[in-house]
């Protein structure tokens, strides 16, 4: 475990795509932090002041650069007819949403989360002792 933390921001601008229907741009805030550097998080403005959050593996954003990646509910993959975009698929219980961004946005976002913390090194920041901790307090309670 590291003493300091890092945290990696950017601000990217998908479209939501959906069928009949025109093109709706959403700014979505992609953000990771050292202190959980398996995950990313994508946080889509649905409103003034409402955001919709997931969060999903570092590694799936990744290898959906290059090829189709994620079998669950969250896919990434190079589109088909324009490898310069990204398509990301989010399936839910309450929905399922299509974008599409730029794949040289995503690719700098995780070129700055592999400069903080590369790539085979993100346990060398996870906090064990806390953690374990933070379960034997939880199974305790229960």
């Amino acid at each position: 475990m590291r003493d300091e933390s890092k945290t990696i921001r950017a601000t990217a601008m998908f479209e939501l795509i959906a069928p009949d229907a025109p093109v709706v741009p959403v700014k979505v805030e992609l953000s990771y932090t050292s202190r959980d550097p398996y995950a990313v998080q994508a946080s889509f403005k649905t409103g003034h002041d409402t955001t919709v959050d997931w969060v999903f593996a570092r590694d799936l954003l990744g290898d959906g650069l290059v090829d189709s990646a994620g079998t669950g509910d969250v896919r990434v993959q190079p589109m088909s007819d324009d490898p310069t975009r990204i398509e990301l698929e989010l399936t839910s219980p309450s929905g399922h949403a299509l974008f599409t961004t730029s794949a040289a946005t995503l690719s700098e976002f995780l070129q700055a989360t592999y400069d903080a913390v590369p790539a085979a090194a993100e346990y060398s920041w996870l906090d064990f002792d806390a953690a374990l901790a933070d379960l034997l307090d939880t199974t305790a309670r229960d």
